[in-house]
């Protein structure tokens, strides 16, 4: 019999600290982020209201973490391996059709988003049909989510003849898909005009892919694997490698697309506008959130996961919860970055 490392309900409880955290923090962030860069109104220029200037970022952050999830229930079975179907099998079982439920999340989301982002530029009016089809038809961050909805509509087929027919349909193909629909969310965010935009949209991407297989990867893993130490003690390992490697990727690429943004802007200089711009502040919150990651990931890294391959009881769902928290904050701080005034 596997060893189980909580109780039923201690893992209720290590499921809601877990979930809860990345959700109330990306929350968090995104809000109180919206509220300090809240324009002042002028006379003459109508903003948007309440409703659309909080719901959007809001709709947007819980549109990221869809996402992720869905990026990391479809690195699930790679992680698992393929090499003990008994033991696997009945987690896969279960990620399967979360993965599906996630992916209709994902696309009603950026479907809603395209409805607030058209509110966003007709204020005091309600988006019709017509306004909706023109601002998808003009605006590259209304066809980059309807894009991105039309992936999450393809995997939630998939992902079905996943439920139905298991390992059969490969996990690469769904990989694939997750991450292809994760693409155009850059392009909502700020654009450089210059000859360095292309260099800068592909680090973005990198990016964005490599934070979901973080944070997609950590949060399933513990969500469906930590219970069974056996399984756990597999696992994790070969988590970490992917963890080592995306943390590298997101540090680096973060960097390069907040200073390169700022930069290659037309009346801003570095360091001046990294303490004097909203963009600037935002993009160092987002590197101390980052900074925050590492000790927290060495912990579980170095000093927790030799324990784990012992298989013996440690703390590193708490630990996990932790990580995931602060990976929240950035999400919400990432997101209020792309609608953040930069000079």
């Amino acid at each position: 019999m596997t060893a189980v490392a909580e109780r039923a309900p201690e893992a209720v409880a290590v499921r809601r600290l877990l979930a809860g955290g990345l959700v109330s923090g990306a929350l968090l962030a995104v809000v109180v982020a919206t509220a300090l860069g809240a324009e002042e109104a002028v006379p003459g220029i109508e903003l948007p209201g309440p409703v659309v200037a909080y719901g959007l970022p809001v709709l947007r952050v819980l549109l990221d973490l869809a996402a992720v999830a869905v990026v990391g229930l479809s690195l699930l079975p790679k992680l698992l391996g393929f090499d003990e179907p008994e033991r696997t099998e009945p987690v896969m079982r279960r990620a399967r059709p979360m993965a599906v439920s996630f992916a209709w999340a994902w696309a009603l989301l950026a479907l809603t988003v395209i409805v607030f982002q058209t509110a966003e530029l007709n204020p005091g009016s309600v988006p019709t049909p017509g306004m909706i089809a023109e601002y998808v038809d003009n605006v590259g961050a209304g066809q980059g989510m309807l894009f991105s909805a039309a992936c999450a509509l393809a995997y939630a087929g998939i992902g079905l003849l996943a439920v139905r027919f298991g390992e059969k349909v490969p996990a690469e193909l769904r990989i694939l898909v997750a991450l292809f629909g994760l693409l155009p969310i850059p392009v909502t965010g700020h654009a450089v005009d210059s000859v360095w935009h292309d260099p800068i949209m592909i680090s973005m991407e990198l990016h964005v892919m490599g934070s979901a297989a973080w944070t997609g990867g950590l949060l399933t893993v513990m969500l469906l694997v930590a219970r069974d130490r056996g399984l756990l003690a597999e696992v994790l390992p070969r988590f970490s490698r992917l963890a080592s490697l995306a943390l590298a990727v997101v540090t680096l690429s973060g960097l390069v697309n907040g200073l390169a943004t700022i930069a290659l802007t037309p009346g801003t200089a570095l360091p001046g506008s990294l303490l004097t711009s909203e963009y600037g502040l935002l993009v160092v919150a987002k590197t101390v959130s980052v900074a925050l990651l590492v000790p927290l990931a060495a912990h579980i890294r170095f000093r927790l996961l030799p324990r784990v391959e012992r298989q013996e009881a440690t703390a590193v769902a708490a630990w996990a919860a932790a990580e995931l928290t602060v990976m929240g904050l950035a999400y919400g701080v990432a997101v209020a970055l792309t609608t953040a005034t930069i000079s």
